[in-house]
């Protein structure tokens, strides 16, 4: 290995590691970083570096060479794949061990009176946790968490909402027959866990959505707690659903004429939102128990968060998204949306959300979407385009609503929140059930318009909900 560079190795992080010399009795020291090469993605081991990235060299790189290879056949369990060589700099000679990815996983670091599987995070190898652990042990079976049979009961499930998805967006009938085509059951009848997470009810508690329309640019603004909020959950078409009415409802889309056609500006482009969302539904780690998918919203952003990182291991702030590889941790799930044609089969989530920005007719440099990972998280950022500086834009959202004339038309065009404020202005004890039969929409978005209320100081609630009543305090 004479020809190669040993300084294209210094500066790495998740695909390499380095040491200044072979440390023989301590062997965990830099086996971990062999077990958690071997459960991720690969990487290289040089000896022969110090931690300054100075070039040392090795005294006897043979002879380590060859306590190396023993030391891998004694403390890792499978041994995996790898080959040792050796590379010259400056008159220094050193020790290259190239560890490939396994097929095995877990691949087991044992010594001291212990067995631990070891996963890399950043520059460094650290034990896997519990659900981490899971899906290396469901990677090494070939299988994959949705694919698994889950504890509850077919029978006892119902899928109209999967059924008439299903129809309106393919025309065609879901039939009985699809069940087990789709993978919500098995060859033996068994409830699958991707069928658990689409059923009407899903049992899967940990499956819901968290949305939250924040008061401003972050969750800690003082003024007051969120705008608007809701928490779903459901089969995982009722979330997708929920969580983009949930960004309509938020979000204004503005529009002007031109001389042939009408030009859309929204805040959010909404195939970006429900990509992002999709992904984060579909791919998320369904193995890391009290986390859920979260969309916040704030004043100049919209944030989707996703449990579960890359299913790899690697951190996607050095990874070029618009030519990442598919990798599905889910693929049963993958395949169901899919077919629902929610999601393309070849994994092209990560473009469509760029180009979605790309296209919008606000779109300016610098004003793209934002994607970054942990090792057990996903977040994706969505820029929000500036609406109201638009020259002849005229809006349509959910703020204005058509409210009756007196001669039975419509007067149309009327903000919900001043119509609001006018009912409580007529009736200080006024309900927000009453307020919400009175125009016709749902109490949760009534809540939100009284929330924004209060939020500038407009309102104000005296005494508790029975017995209270609203005072004005500015027009």
């Amino acid at each position: 290995m004479g020809a190669f560079d040993i300084r294209q190795l210094i500066g790495e992080t998740t695909e390499y590691d380095k040491k200044v010399a072979l440390e023989v009795r301590k062997p965990k020291s830099w086996c971990k970083s062999v077990s958690a090469f071997a459960n991720g993605i690969g990487g290289k081991l040089v000896w022969g570096i110090a931690d300054d990235g100075s070039l040392i060299g090795l005294d006897d790189p043979n002879g380590d060479a060859e306590k190396i290879s023993e030391a891998i056949k004694a403390h890792i369990d499978p041994i995996p794949d790898f080959n040792l060589s050796f590379a010259k700099c400056e008159d220094k000679e050193f020790v290259v061990l190239d560890v490939m990815p396994g097929t095995s996983t877990p691949y087991y670091y044992i010594g001291d009176g212990q067995m631990q599987a070891f996963v890399r995070i950043g520059n460094e190898s650290v034990v896997a946790s519990v659900s981490k652990h899971k899906e290396l042990v469901l990677k090494g079976s070939h299988m994959s968490y949705d694919s698994l049979p889950s504890r509850w009961n077919f029978k006892d499930m119902a899928f109209t909402v999967l059924r008439a998805s299903y129809f309106t967006r393919t025309n065609r009938a879901f039939e009985d027959s699809d069940f087990e085509s789709f993978g919500i059951i098995n060859e033996k009848g068994e409830l699958t866990n991707a069928g658990a997470l689409l059923a009407d009810y899903s049992p899967v508690r940990h499956s819901r959505l968290f949305c939250t329309r924040w008061n401003g640019t972050d969750k800690a603004n003082g003024v007051m707690d969120a705008l608007d909020d809701e928490e779903h959950s459901g089969s995982l078409v009722t979330l997708l659903q929920a969580g983009l009415n949930f960004v309509r409802r938020n979000s204004k889309k503005a529009w002007r004429k031109t001389a042939d056609t009408r030009l859309e500006y929204p805040e959010y482009p909404e195939r970006a939102v429900e990509e992002g969302l999709v992904n984060a539904l579909i791919h998320r780690n369904y193995l890391e128990l009290g986390s859920e998918v979260h969309i916040d919203m704030y004043d100049d952003r919209l944030e989707i968060y996703s449990p579960g990182g890359l299913l790899d291991g690697c951190s996607i702030d050095n990874i070029d998204v618009t030519n990442i590889a598919s990798r599905r941790r889910n693929p049963v799930l993958a395949d169901i949306f899919s077919r629902l044609k929610y999601m393309e089969r070849r994994g092209s989530g990560f473009r469509k959300i760029i180009s979605a920005y790309k296209e919008h007719n606000g779109y300016s440099d610098g004003m793209d979407p934002k994607f970054s990972s942990e090792w057990d998280s996903f977040v994706l950022v969505l820029p929000k385009f500036a609406v109201e500086g638009i020259e002849d834009v005229h809006f349509s959202n959910s703020d204005t609503i058509d409210t009756p004339n007196a001669k039975g038309g419509q007067k149309g065009g009327q903000k919900t929140i001043d119509i609001i404020l006018q009912l409580i202005k007529d009736d200080p004890t006024i309900t927000r059930e009453a307020i919400s039969k009175s125009i016709g929409i749902s109490a949760s978005a009534i809540q939100k318009h009284i929330n924004r209320l209060k939020a500038n100081n407009i309102i104000v609630r005296r005494g508790g909900d029975r017995g209270g009543y609203w005072e004005v305090l500015q027009d």
